[in-house]
């Protein structure tokens, strides 16, 4: 019998662990969610952040036709994604401190608001520090990792702690150390990265629950509408008008 087409092997395996997703993280979803609704709700300011590959969840949250107009990015220049030249200076920045310290006391961030932190691996300095950070401002964090890699390699932070060991709820994509589903036995390396579908998936499940729980607590969810279909945009003013203390993206 011959082997199923690559794409096919990809396919099942983002299945795979989107099924165990569902099955084990529902309940962690819940918590981030409850967390959403609960600053949204009270006026709170909700903010992502992730390095590298790990911003792209991040941005798929902010901005974004079906999901909360309250939602805005944090970022450190040059290290929140590939759009830097050389490209590995954003893997070298995840790994200096004091760039989250920084990064948060220049930001509109402030007690009671609600960061995320997504880190695939949440064994560097720059999203350990950024969740520890936020933290100790009065922040509340929801860090979405994998724990297999705080159990099966090592942290780079000082004090030897990940991500997970700083966050009020863990959302964990459960991938593999290495983030490579395929195997071929032509090729040296192991390859398919499921993360980016995994980790958005996740984000975008707890956008959905918080939304709901909004809606049964009687208030309307701030919810963007896409700006290509008629009334989207004006639909979108008038969100972001009611939650203009809420929506920094539009700020200059």
């Amino acid at each position: 019998m011959s082997p199923l087409p690559l794409a096919d092997q990809f396919f099942d395996a983002a299945q795979r662990l989107l099924a165990r997703v569902r099955e084990e993280e529902g309940e962690a979803v819940a918590r981030a969610a409850s967390l959403l609704a609960d600053t949204v709700a009270s006026g709170g300011r909700v903010f992502a952040y992730g390095a590298g590959h790990s911003a792209l969840p991040a941005q798929d949250v902010v901005y974004r036709a079906g999901g909360l107009a309250v939602v805005n990015l944090l970022s450190v220049p040059g290290a929140s994604g590939v759009d830097v030249q050389p490209a590995p200076l954003a893997s070298a920045l995840e790994r200096v401190g004091g760039l989250a310290q920084a990064t948060l006391a220049t930001s509109p961030a402030r007690a009671g608001d609600l960061l995320f932190v997504i880190s695939l691996s949440g064994r560097n300095v720059l999203p350990v520090e950024m969740a520890a950070q936020a933290r100790a401002l009065g922040m509340r964090v929801v860090g979405v990792t994998s724990v297999r890699y705080a159990a099966e390699t090592t942290s780079k932070t000082p004090d030897g702690s990940f991500l997970k060991d700083h966050c009020d709820v863990v959302l964990d994509n459960k991938i593999a150390p290495g983030d490579a589903e395929l195997t071929h036995p032509g090729v040296a390396a192991p390859f398919g990265p499921a993360s980016t579908v995994v980790t958005s998936a996740l984000m975008q499940a707890v956008v959905a629950t918080a939304a709901g729980e909004l809606a049964d607590r009687g208030q309307e969810p701030p919810l963007l509408r896409s700006g290509n279909i008629d009334g989207g945009t004006e639909w979108n003013q008038r969100v972001c008008e009611r939650h203009a203390e809420q929506v920094l993206w539009q700020r200059r």
